[in-house]
């Protein structure tokens, strides 16, 4: 049975430095579990990998994807399994890192939890319903998710809408989760989180932001917003994004550069927050501050004869 260790943390704690370490460690490749670093024309405002971080080893889920390319976390599962499975004849143990909180649950359980909805699918859906009405939102869960349509009150807004959101954000009906249990897998897991001081995590934040700024974020932003948001209400899903949103803000007149580049700092620290609360209600996780990489590669070492051996301990 092949084992998959998964680093995981919030975002500019520090995985990515440490997950070469480890690569290297366990002789792996880098499977990305970062929903945003799919896209190819995001790299700067996403913290992709550098040009020569990708020549350090192999990756996976780096940049295969254009902006408009519609992607969910049920087909990264799919995707991910279908790799694991080719991988692990020549590499027992493989490392998944990232920090998207529903493509990590996808791989090690399957989709089975009804997922938590996110602020902008929620606001899409919702500026939908203000501005069409119910009734072709209800034709749409017709579509989308036709054994639902048949048991739902067709005129509680609330329970259509929670439908769509669910249909739009997994490319999977809601029905499915409604009757799913815990999926099995071929691999046993070790997962270990990244985590630091809170003050000392938001220092690191405000740093990177102000980077990825130096690094042309703006340019970067600039393009993307004149190719899909300059002429258009409805935009891609993918760049309803921190980093994104709060520059396009500034592109439409909306607020001041400097008021933008704040707005995004303080967006990734709340972002931060809300992936600490979904990773902290897992219990199976070990986690370390990102300084520890000795014990973390003991722990790893100790796991590969044990790979099923519990694990509830904090560091």
């Amino acid at each position: 049975m092949g084992r998959l260790v998964v680093l995981l943390g919030p975002t500019g704690v520090g995985k990515t430095e440490l997950s070469y370490a480890i690569a290297d460690h366990l002789q792996s490749p880098v499977i990305s579990a970062d929903s945003r670093q799919l896209y190819r024309d995001m790299r700067i405002g996403t913290a992709a990998p550098t040009d020569e971080q990708l020549c350090h080893c192999e990756h996976y889920f780096i940049g295969t994807l254009g902006v408009d390319d519609y992607y969910s976390a049920a087909m990264y599962e799919a995707d991910v399994l279908s790799l694991t499975a080719r991988l692990f004849p020549t590499h027992p143990t493989l490392l998944l890192t990232g920090g998207s909180m529903m493509y990590i649950d996808a791989v090690c359980n399957g989709i089975d939890d009804i997922p938590t909805v996110d602020d902008e699918t929620r606001s899409i859906l919702l500026k939908r319903y203000l501005d069409e009405g119910l009734e072709p939102l209800v034709q749409e869960l017709r579509l989308l998710d036709p054994d639902y349509y048949a048991i739902v009150d067709q005129k509680n807004p609330k329970r259509v809408l929670h439908a769509l959101e669910i249909c739009y954000m997994t490319g999977r009906t809601y029905t499915s989760f409604r009757t799913r249990s815990c999926s099995p897998r071929p691999f046993s897991v070790l997962k270990i989180g990244l985590s630091r001081p809170r003050e000392e995590l938001y220092t690191r934040i405000n740093a990177r932001v102000e980077q990825m700024m130096a690094d042309g974020l703006l340019d970067e932003a600039r393009k993307l917003y004149d190719k899909y948001a300059a002429t258009s209400p409805a935009i891609p899903n993918a760049l309803n994004t921190v980093g994104y949103k709060e520059l396009f803000a500034y592109f439409r007149g909306e607020c001041t550069l400097d008021f933008a580049v704040e707005k995004i700092k303080q967006d990734t620290r709340i972002y931060s927050r809300k992936q600490m609360t979904w990773f902290r209600r897992d219990t199976s996780i070990h986690w370390f501050h990102p300084d520890s990489k000795e014990d973390i590669l003991a722990l790893i070492d100790s796991h590969s004869s044990h790979p099923s051996h519990p694990s509830h301990s904090s560091h």
